[in-house]
């Protein structure tokens, strides 16, 4: 009676087969998608870890899911405010939106349009 050697569950996969999965998934990871979806990724972790650290926002300093939410809120208006001031002014006054395909249609068609949404029923 012959024991044929069984693979061991914990020795994963054979060298080979292990290093085509691994070239497979290291030319996947070279793709535009793959780097794009990365990105993303990698922006919402470093957001969570200044939350988590920088924010103290592991722990809630209120009782009830109603309180907890306003901290969150909050506490995402802070960061948004720290992050908008800690970039460089820019020069000058912003150049001016080009004219949506609209505007351009009631100008095409000698139609008056309003300067402003704010001057809009006054």
């Amino acid at each position: 009676m012959h024991h044929h050697r069984r693979q061991r569950p914990d020795r994963g996969l054979p060298p080979r087969e292990l290093r085509d999965l691994q070239l497979r998934v290291r030319a996947e990871q070279q793709t535009p998608d793959c780097k794009a979806r990365y990105a993303v990724r990698s922006g919402a972790e470093g957001t969570i870890n200044e939350f988590a650290h920088g924010h103290g926002m592991r722990h809630c300093r209120y009782r009830g899911q109603p309180k907890a939410h306003l901290q969150h809120v909050l506490t995402a208006i802070a960061v948004n405010i720290e992050r908008l001031s800690s970039q460089p002014a820019t020069e000058g006054p912003s150049s001016p939106r080009p004219p949506t395909a609209f505007k351009t249609f009631l100008d095409q068609h000698g139609i008056p349009r309003s300067k402003s949404w704010r001057t809009l029923g006054s």
